[in-house]
């Protein structure tokens, strides 16, 4: 399995971003094993990290390296710094996961550009930016994949905390990602929720949706109160509960239950340190 860490200039943050590759090109086989087809482009999940993280945090923190492999797949991880993934009036993240992060790699790598072949996933903030851009860019990706989605963009943000426990509690911050009139962003493509509703209205072909969340996870209530939101707009959707909280035990299990949803390859583990004489 190949891992490239890339550097690129980024004209939509005006600056040099870093992000890690996993790509199964150099996939060896047992005798015997099907071959992949020569020149075949790849399927890719753009896979986002959650707020105080970075492009690191999925390959030391799941498994994704080996499951990637094993299906054939893309990855792409991004640095996303505490953006929520959304536009702001400095740097558009929005658009740099939702467009130029895609024609960059596709121009790079030996990628898919069909929408089908084409996801977006992540965790916590990561969760919340997947399904958020996932959304807007509807035309690109065929399937959204969100981990203990961060939707806490609802009226609560309208409410200062008098003692935050964290920066994203804080108003500076609010303000900072989702703009200086927080009502009206309630009420733009900023909010997944009013855009789920727009889009509804528009009869636009969803991309496919799984979400998941752990049963002790703080932030279940709002994946609820997301998912009611799909159902009420008749939005096909999957979402799964499992034991666990916010971390990474939880998504570890979860990123490969979305990697067998999501319509890969057959599994088939190339030749690896990990099964050297294993009966095929």
């Amino acid at each position: 399995m190949a891992v490239f860490q890339v550097n690129f200039m980024a004209e939509t943050l005006g600056r040099t971003v870093p992000l890690y590759v996993i790509l199964p090109t150099d996939k060896t086989y047992f005798p015997g094993m099907p071959r992949r087809e020569e020149g075949k482009p790849y399927k890719t999940l753009y896979l986002l990290h959650g707020v105080v993280g970075s492009y690191v945090d999925w390959l030391y923190g799941t498994r994704i390296q080996r499951w990637a492999e094993e299906r054939d797949l893309a990855v792409v991880m991004p640095s996303g710094d505490n953006s929520m993934y959304l536009d702001h009036a400095v740097d558009r993240y929005g658009e740099f996961v939702g467009k130029e992060l895609v024609e960059f790699t596709r121009k790079s790598f030996p990628l898919s550009h069909k929408r089908e072949d084409t996801y977006i996933g992540g965790l916590s903030m990561g969760g919340f930016g997947a399904m958020r851009n996932g959304l807007k860019y509807h035309d690109t990706f065929g399937a959204i994949i969100s981990l203990s989605g961060a939707f806490v963009m609802d009226e609560s943000i309208l409410v200062e905390i008098k003692e935050p426990r964290f920066p994203s509690e804080t108003q500076a911050f609010r303000h900072q990602v989702y703009g200086e009139d927080l009502e009206k962003a309630l009420v733009s493509d900023r909010n997944p929720k009013y855009l789920v509703e727009q889009l509804a209205k528009e009869k636009i072909q969803f991309p496919d949706i799984y979400m998941a969340c752990g049963e002790d996870d703080f932030l279940m209530k709002n994946n609820e109160g997301f998912v009611k939101v799909l159902t009420d707009h008749r939005v096909p959707h999957v979402f799964e509960k499992g034991p666990g909280s916010h971390e990474w035990d939880f998504w570890d299990t979860y990123i490969k239950r979305a990697l067998e949803w999501l319509p890969l390859e057959s599994i088939s583990a190339g030749r690896s340190s990990g099964n050297v004489g294993l009966d095929k």
